[in-house]
């Protein structure tokens, strides 16, 4: 093989791997973000799954010898029976096992399809049969077809009653708002996560590092109130962020408490270069609070505080002048501290860096574009960007550090199986 051809095979290598972590293949367990624990058992002596909530049955998955494809782009062209590179994946049949009840609800529905995609988290599609006994099976139907947790084929030759579940949909929270409660984003009257995006209007920033035209911002979350929960397979916690809660009284808030120690670790300190007294640290916070560009939030291991987050919205933000081509309106960035020693690792950071990529594509359907700006020598945060899908965009020079520009589109995050 030339060198050329190498090269030109290590791209491909690199657009098509994306590491994973160490979730184990056919995990058939999971906790959901209302608290509710997803079990599937097998059947002995079958291929049969029971999948049960909080031990309670809520139907029997089973492998119905079948398989089917989902073609697009090939009918009506000569490829179109002989395209061996789209996977055919094995049909699944759903049943209810409950003789006093042959219904399944929506949040239920829901579940069966997060708890599939768990298991089977390397199948882009997963075909399934709704069988003839559920009794609101043509409602389940509906719901799974008009919310695109999952599609029909076009295809004449596959049997309208295949219905191709997406795992590219059902990770951008297809079938969560205005169907049920339980989805990552916990409901709020204040969460961002609404039945439609905030509207747009245009507003203006002005600072000694920023003047720019962008969208007005949604008003901020209450403090304290959690934005985003979700199972981490990978790691066997639960992941949440919380908005950050600077408290009210003459006491320190856990989130202050925990922010200002961290500031004055010499390992965070080297990288934020913040570490100061208590009264430093409360300004700081009060500052972006009432930032509306910024989002501070705090990340939490089964509840544990672990580490500090600031989301922000690059169009009015300094890091917009380097992005080649400008900001568009609802890109967003980070700035991350892992304050717990005990949190830190490779499956963790994949973990919580993919969760907050997640974040930005749930909490606004018009963010088409994460981009993020770690040091261009910290090897290990440049992969973690890198494994989680993103590329290169440039190097550029801040007056205080050399950056890699990381970026991922909308489409591609959720095109790999990065979750």
């Amino acid at each position: 093989m030339s060198s050329a051809r190498r090269r030109l095979q290590a791209v491909q290598n690199a657009l098509m791997t994306v590491h994973k972590g160490t979730i184990p293949d056919g995990t058939n367990f999971l906790v959901l973000p209302d608290g509710k624990r997803v079990e599937m058992s097998g059947e002995p002596g079958t291929s049969d799954q029971h999948l049960l909530l909080d031990g309670e049955p809520v139907c029997l998955l089973r492998f119905s010898g079948r398989t089917a494809v989902l073609t697009l782009s090939g009918l009506g062209t000569p490829h179109e029976h002989t395209a061996s590179h789209i996977p055919h994946y094995p049909v699944l049949e759903v049943h209810v096992v409950r003789t006093s009840d042959q219904r399944i609800n929506l949040p239920d529905m829901w579940t069966i399809v997060y708890a599939l995609f768990t298991k089977y988290h390397e199948q882009e599609t997963i075909p399934i049969v709704l069988s003839a006994y559920i009794t609101n099976g043509a409602d389940l139907r509906s719901y799974i077809l008009r919310s695109g947790l999952g599609r029909v084929s076009p295809s004449p030759d596959i049997s309208q009653e295949y219905l191709f579940l997406m795992r590219a949909t059902f990770w951008q929270g297809a079938g969560q708002a205005g169907f049920h409660e339980r989805g990552w984003l916990p409901p709020s009257d204040f969460s961002s996560y609404a039945l439609s995006p905030f509207p747009f209007v245009q507003s203006f920033t002005r600072t000694p590092l920023v003047i720019a035209a962008h969208p007005l911002r949604p008003p901020k979350p209450k403090q304290g109130e959690v934005l985003y929960k979700r199972y981490c397979p990978t790691v066997g916690q639960t992941l949440d962020f919380t908005y950050f809660d600077l408290g009210s009284g003459e006491g320190v808030s856990a989130h202050l408490e925990a922010f200002h120690r961290w500031h004055n670790d010499e390992r965070v300190s080297k990288g934020w270069n913040e570490a100061g007294s208590l009264q430093k640290h409360v300004e700081y916070v009060k500052g972006v609070l009432n930032d509306p560009s910024v989002l501070p939030i705090m990340m939490s291991w089964d509840g544990e505080l672990m580490g500090y987050a600031e989301i922000v919205w690059l169009k009015e933000n300094h890091v917009a002048a380097y992005i080649p081509n400008g900001a568009k309106d609802w890109d967003r960035g980070m700035h991350v501290l892992v304050g717990e020693e005990k949190f830190r690792g490779s499956d963790r950071a994949q973990a919580w860096f993919r969760s907050i990529l997640h974040y930005y594509f749930l909490a606004d359907p018009r963010t088409e574009r994460a981009i993020g700006e770690p040091r261009a020598d910290n090897a290990a945060i440049v992969k973690v960007c890198l494994d989680a899908s993103m590329h290169i965009e440039t190097i550029f020079d801040f007056p205080y550090k050399r950056s890699a520009m990381t970026c991922v589109s909308r489409e591609r995050f959720f095109k790999m199986d990065v979750l």
